[in-house]
């Protein structure tokens, strides 16, 4: 399953249309997307507008591809999970986020942690249709590691 996240905050009905838009055209391909509070309906796969803590939960562990907004929620727990994910960065000058964090966020991700991003439609459809080779992104655990954890100790009682 495909697992489409925008966050709880602001709709993001463009994501939202064009993999709606996609999946008409791709057979075979089970989709569910948690959309916010959007005026775009889904008409080629299931949606809601918001999920429980436990249901998204679900929805991650079930899914074989994750495509989301930048946000970071998201993007840590594809990390923490290892499932793949596409980021689809929500724009301001499209009236989708208050700035362009999420812009300098997916650039981030994609030259830093070499995580699958998409500017445009055109990108995004390339993905999508590519989605078999995409793979999960650098795992990260709860934890901080062991040696850290080691100096951090030794800072702390040094003094």
């Amino acid at each position: 399953m495909i697992f489409i996240s925008v966050g709880t905050q602001l709709p993001f009905d463009r994501l939202v249309e064009i993999v709606d838009d996609w999946a008409g055209n791709v057979d075979g391909v089970e989709i569910f997307a948690q959309i916010g509070p959007g005026k775009y309906s889904p008409r080629n796969f299931k949606a809601v507008d918001f999920l429980k803590p436990n249901e998204i939960s679900a929805c991650y562990e079930k899914s074989s591809l994750i495509v989301a907004h930048a946000g970071m929620g998201t993007v840590l727990t594809a990390m923490k999970i290892r499932k793949p994910i596409i980021i689809f960065p929500r724009r301001f000058e499209l009236g989708e986020h208050r700035n362009d964090h999420q812009m300098a966020t997916a650039r981030w991700l994609k030259d830093k942690l070499d995580v699958p991003v998409a500017f445009e439609k055109n990108e995004l459809l390339t993905l999508l249709s590519a989605r078999n080779g995409i793979s999960a992104p650098r795992y990260i655990s709860d934890y901080a590691p062991a040696g850290f954890i080691d100096k951090l100790h030794k800072a702390l009682h040094a003094s």
